[in-house]
């Protein structure tokens, strides 16, 4: 990055004054250590200096002559404070402060410029550029390319998508599910109750699908009509405790009679 303040330092601008000879840099390094009090400066002659080296520049050079508008117009501020006469109005901003306020900005100045430089050595030098790490946003489609598209290839495709399905494959056979009939929920129910004292409803549902529960219902019903069992339910929608009668798992004898089937 180029220093807004090139011209200052060059070796072509230097101050020459009584008290001070020498670049704008030093002097201002002078004044920064407290070496140099500015105010025992001629401050008409430092004036005159500032204008003799813009008027001394072949060309357009914006860049220079902005770089002397601030110091130069406070300067020409002040020098055209003293040499016009005397008046009752006090200016506070031409008393003998404005000597100091020069001091001030020319600190001031020293101090963006060395900014301005720190800041082009590390663009220069590449410092604090960092390599993308993340992952490319997702979602991102690049523009579809329709450079090689013709009439001919566009008419290919249309017929293609606009040709005639073929008819469906029509199926002979029906797939069914598995037989589920009342004597065999009967037949586990029995078995259940000769291995124990109760069983719940419940624990009688291997698979509890619609099917299995509506005939393992059925079959329960059909053992509490022919007496062989009873049921408790202790509360509403609890599950339902079976128990089998004195002699009735035994005397049964009419599992294979009922062959009603049941499917989904």
């Amino acid at each position: 990055m180029k220093s807004r303040f090139t011209a200052f330092r060059s070796d072509e601008y230097r101050v020459e004054t009584d008290v001070y000879q020498g670049p704008l840099d030093l002097l201002l390094d002078l004044i920064e250590r407290a070496e140099l009090d500015i105010t025992l400066l001629s401050l008409a002659q430092v004036t005159d200096q500032f204008l003799e080296t813009v008027r001394g520049m072949e060309g357009n050079h914006p860049e220079d002559v902005s770089a002397f508008l601030v110091i130069a117009a406070r300067l020409i501020l002040i020098k055209s404070s003293a040499l016009l006469p005397k008046t009752t109005v006090e200016i506070p901003e031409l008393d003998e402060s404005g000597d100091e306020d020069l001091a001030a900005q020319l600190i001031t100045y020293r101090r963006f410029k060395q900014l301005a430089e720190e800041l082009a050595r590390i663009e220069e030098s590449g410092q604090r550029a960092y390599e993308r790490l993340a992952p490319p946003q997702l979602g991102y489609e690049p523009p579809l390319d329709l450079s090689d598209l013709t009439l001919e290839r566009l008419a290919a495709v249309a017929a293609q998508l606009f040709r005639k399905k073929a008819e469906p494959r029509v199926v002979s056979s029906v797939l069914k599910g598995p037989r589920l009939t009342i004597g065999d929920r009967i037949r586990a129910l029995l078995d259940r109750l000769k291995a124990g004292d109760s069983v719940s409803f419940s624990s009688l549902l291997v698979s509890p699908t619609r099917v299995e529960v509506v005939v393992t219902f059925l079959a329960m019903l059909e053992l509490i009509k022919r007496r062989v069992i009873r049921i408790d339910q202790p509360e509403l929608f609890s599950d339902i405790e079976i128990a089998a009668l004195d002699g009735g798992v035994d005397g049964g004898g009419f599992e294979g009679e009922i062959v009603t089937e049941f499917s989904e």
